[in-house]
Parts: structure tokens; C-alpha cells; sequence
């Protein structure tokens, strides 16, 4: 049987405006639930890989909505702790062609946020696991959720997981009086994959392509395995904007001697594209466990983050042969019946 993959990140409620409006004309809100960790272990348990997500939410009604709507899809609870305050909010407001799409946050002060390393035994989370999934977003929580990932990853190191990491960037959060720069190297050391792209690179870590060189992509990319030895696969997708509902999406893998690249999808009309990096994770994640083929590993992926643009809300309901029709060129979307 195949090992779990165990995801670590904040969940927050997620209040979308209906209809496309806007946030201030808005009268009410759908609800729903969703992190970019835990959309990965959603995608995952639906192509078949057993998943478990690692978080903390307040003892009350939403955090048992939360811990519910995970179980509704799959995803192993058992490691999920109670307490603190609150849980995170963030507001979605859903563009349509020239006015883009716009999120609010209130997630101060969270029960995540409030994490320090002994909560978690580590140990007992990585019993039944192969690989451990985090983001960028969770050591800019707080120092407390730093300190929480960086035991994680020492640990998973000391097992034998694999380990990756979409290292995304994101200034505002970073406001407990560490930097990125600061923090994300030592973690990022710890890693076997990372997604990365060359804004991440700079912001990060201070790597910029050398003027030397004609492919900036591959020039950043092996400077950061030159820097870090054991990441030994960077992947990063490439978004082209149209407007807020019309996107295209194309895929790339540095191995450390080559860039593989996919087709480029054109998406049209975006359903919703919240999530849409964390379905190619999953994806990703999923053709590494199926296919031993990095080439078949990033077309699964990218195919997968093209189907969650038609999917409302934070996790790719995908199937594997949903995606694996898409890969062979099933773009119809013709009834089925």
C-alpha cells in the first residue's frame, strides 16, 4: 500500500461574494473552507492517494465544519489539534474580464497562528508516511508555526519522506519580525522538490538569472540547487492573463541538467482559480507516486490545475481519468452520459 502524504497549513473560512459582485455591494456570503496545503491533501485523496492534514482550529462550530468538510472528501483527520481563539477568515470577491478578482484577510490572531513546536509529535504523524507537503505561507504565520515546520521537516528528513515545498511568497504576512530571507532558506534546505518561480527566487533568497546566460529560468534554478543540494526537482507553472476569466497555462521541470515543458492550455472561462497552484501540486504529487516519469509527473500536473479552473471553490475535485482524458486531448467538454 502506498504511504500517506501528510500536508501541514492553516485552513480558513472562505466567504465568497455570489454572482460576481463586489465585495461592498454584497448583502451575504458563501461559505466554505480552504488552505493551500490542505487543497493539496483534498486533490489527493481524490485521485487515490491517501492524505492527512496537519492543523490547528478553535474548539467551536466552524473548527468541526473544517475538520468535516476534509473528512467529506477523504482526508485523515486524526492529527488535527483544538484550541486557540479563532479561525481565519478571507474574503473573495470573483472578477470578470478587465476587473480582476480581490481578496481580503482577517486571519489575526488565529488558533493556527498560536502553534508552538511540542504540539505536534511529529513522530507519530509521520508513522504511516512517504512524503510531507508544505508552503511558503506557514512559516510566515507566525514564529511559532516557523518553528513548527522547520521540526517537521527535520523530522521527515530523519525518516526517509520526500519533501516539498511550493515556496510561494507573501509579503504581507510576514509581520512577526522575521523576513522570508530570513527564515525560508534553512527550511528550504530540508527540501527534495519546491516550486519556485524567478519572483520567489529573488524575494526568497537574492537569486537572480545571470546575465550570462539566455534562459533565466534554468539560470535561477541552478543556482538554487547549487545553494541547496538536496532539492533535486524545481517546478513552476507559467500563468498568461487574457482577463480575469480567460487564462492560459503551461508547466516547467529543472532536474539540474534540463527543462522539461508542457503544452499550454488555454482556460476560458475561468469557473474559479483559487486553488489552481495547489491542484498542480497535487497533480504533480500524485504523477511522481504513479508514473516514476517527471515528464508524465508535470502533464499530470498542469492538466490538473487547467480542470480545477472549472471547479468552484478551494480543492480540485478531479478524478484520474478526468485528467487523463484532458491529457490525451479531450477538451470538448461534450455531455457524458
Amino acid at each position: 500500500m502506498r504511504k500517506k502524504v501528510i500536508t501541514f497549513g492553516e485552513i480558513m473560512l472562505r466567504l465568497s461574494t455570489p454572482d460576481y459582485a463586489r465585495i461592498i455591494q454584497s448583502t451575504h456570503f458563501e461559505a466554505t473552507y480552504g488552505g493551500g496545503e490542505a487543497n493539496v491533501a483534498v486533490s489527493l485523496a481524490q485521485l487515490g492517494v491517501g492524505a492527512a492534514h496537519v492543523t490547528r482550529f478553535p474548539d467551536n462550530e466552524l473548527g468541526k465544519a473544517a475538520t468535516n468538510l476534509l473528512r467529506k472528501y477523504g482526508v485523515d483527520t486524526q492529527h488535527i489539534l483544538y484550541g486557540g481563539d479563532r479561525l481565519g477568515i478571507y474574503f473573495l470577491e470573483t472578477g470578470a474580464s478587465v476587473r480582476a478578482s480581490k481578496v481580503v484577510y482577517d486571519r489575526s490572531h488565529s488558533a493556527f497562528a498560536a502553534l508552538e513546536p511540542d504540539m505536534i509529535d511529529w513522530d507519530v504523524v509521520f508513522a504511516d508516511a512517504g512524503w510531507f507537503h508544505w508552503t511558503g505561507i506557514t512559516p510566515a504565520i507566525s514564529a511559532g508555526a516557523a518553528a513548527c515546520c522547520a521540526k517537521a521537516i527535520e523530522v521527515a528528513n530523519q525518516k526517509g519522506l520526500t519533501v516539498s515545498a511550493d515556496i510561494n511568497y507573501r509579503k504581507n504576512l510576514w509581520q512577526y519580525g522575521k523576513t522570508a530571507s530570513e527564515v525560508m532558506p534553512d527550511l528550504i534546505a530540508g527540501c527534495d522538490i519546491i516550486v519556485s518561480g524567478k519572483g520567489d527566487a529573488k524575494d526568497i533568497l537574492n537569486i537572480s538569472p545571470r546575465k550570462t546566460e539566455a534562459n533565466e529560468l534554468a539560470s535561477v534554478f541552478s543556482q538554487i540547487m547549487a545553494r541547496f543540494p538536496k532539492v533535486r526537482k524545481i517546478v513552476n507553472t507559467t500563468r498568461g492573463s487574457v482577463s480575469a476569466t480567460h487564462n492560459t497555462l503551461s508547466g516547467m521541470l529543472w532536474d539540474g541538467q534540463q527543462m522539461l515543458e508542457t503544452q499550454t492550455y488555454d482556460i476560458n472561462p475561468i469557473v474559479d482559480r483559487i486553488g489552481g497552484g495547489d491542484a498542480f501540486m497535487a497533480g504533480f504529487i500524485y504523477g511522481q507516486l504513479a508514473y516514476a516519469n517527471d515528464q508524465k509527473a508535470l502533464d499530470f500536473g498542469v492538466a490538473a490545475s487547467v480542470l480545477k479552473h472549472t471547479i468552484r471553490k478551494d480543492a480540485n475535485l478531479a478524478t484520474v481519468e478526468e485528467v487523463e482524458a484532458l491529457l490525451n486531448g479531450n477538451t470538448s467538454g461534450k455531455l457524458v452520459r
